[in-house]
């Protein structure tokens, strides 16, 4: 049984997705990082950087924090969505989601949607940058189903949860018909819906 010690935003529903869709049970513990839960000292032992998620594996007492790190070792463990032979090309896409679309898009987050009008600099920099990569995501997304390939992978699985929150982007999701279809695709897969209602309250997927 896994363990997983995680919040409600787009790197802790990674590893839930990831979960469900290789049918592992885990149970869900909480870390309220709007209470700084993240830096208590017991946390901490398990998360040097004091950063969510985490997971332990029960089975063998193996502890794992970094998303990307966990997503690795779910696809060794289960054998699913992270093919032996595939492997250089599905970790340079979750490598590109872990360096640059994830923390492009929380700076976004950070200076559009949560503190507007702050700094003008920042809002604009982020917005140009986020919509660079929707631009290269769709490029990308018209030459293969996937972004590996033509298979769903772990990288699909790390950087859907960020573009979940398009809404939040106003970068106009639906101006993109490669990834706004790879979008779609993925939104529709029972896990990706199981997951993505990590705390269990009836969170819906945005729409497009």
């Amino acid at each position: 049984m896994i363990e997983l010690f995680t919040a409600n935003t787009p790197n802790g529903k990674k590893i839930s997705i990831m979960l469900e869709e290789i049918q592992y049970d885990y149970k869900v513990t909480i870390v309220n990082i709007l209470k700084d839960e993240q830096f208590k000292p017991e946390f901490k032992k398990i998360s040097p950087f004091s950063k969510i998620p985490v997971i332990k594996d029960h089975k063998n007492g193996n502890t794992l924090f970094e998303s990307g790190a966990i997503l690795i070792y779910l696809g060794e463990q289960s054998g699913k969505f992270y093919d032996q032979d595939k492997r250089t090309i599905i970790n340079q896409w979750l490598m590109a989601q872990m360096a640059y679309v994830g923390p492009m898009l929380g700076q976004h987050h950070q200076f559009h949607h949560y503190n507007p009008g702050k700094s003008e600099f920042g809002e604009e920099r982020y917005f140009k940058i986020c919509t660079r990569i929707y631009k290269e995501l769709d490029e990308r997304l018209a030459e293969a189903k996937f972004l590996a390939g033509d298979f769903y992978s772990i990288a699909d699985i790390a950087t859907f949860p960020w573009i979940a929150r398009h809404e939040w982007h106003d970068i106009g999701l639906k101006n993109y018909k490669n990834l706004t279809r790879w979008y779609k695709t993925i939104s529709e897969r029972e896990a990706v819906i199981k997951g993505y209602d990590l705390l269990e309250k009836g969170e819906k997927i945005p729409a497009v």
